[in-house]
């Protein structure tokens, strides 16, 4: 715990900005009206999958006994994947209210 919060007061400045574009993209994502949130999150599968590789190459470059860099690097991942997933599933189901019902 306490290499948490050393970690927490070298890098008070990063953690300042992290809360500062949290509160924004919350305030950001409320604005969208829903007409627009299924095409703005099949783009967001783009930026998900940049995440994952992201995530994958910190994962690699990691020392393995770095738990807590392994431990976030895997928790990127799947909730990477969780997104594209879900991003295709909803961009799927929209395209099929566009085709010609039999």
């Amino acid at each position: 715990m306490t290499d948490f919060l050393q970690f927490i007061e070298d890098n008070l400045q990063i953690t300042y900005i992290l809360i500062l574009s949290i509160f924004v993209g919350i305030e950001v994502i409320k604005s969208i009206p829903a007409v627009l949130h299924t095409p703005l999150m099949s783009g967001a599968n783009a930026l998900s999958g940049v995440v994952i590789v992201g995530a994958i190459l910190v994962m690699l470059h990691a020392d393995p006994a770095d738990y807590l860099a392994l431990a976030l690097g895997f928790v990127a991942v799947v909730l990477g994947v969780l997104n594209v997933v879900g991003g295709f599933a909803v961009t799927d189901r929209m395209l099929q209210m566009f085709k010609k019902k039999k």
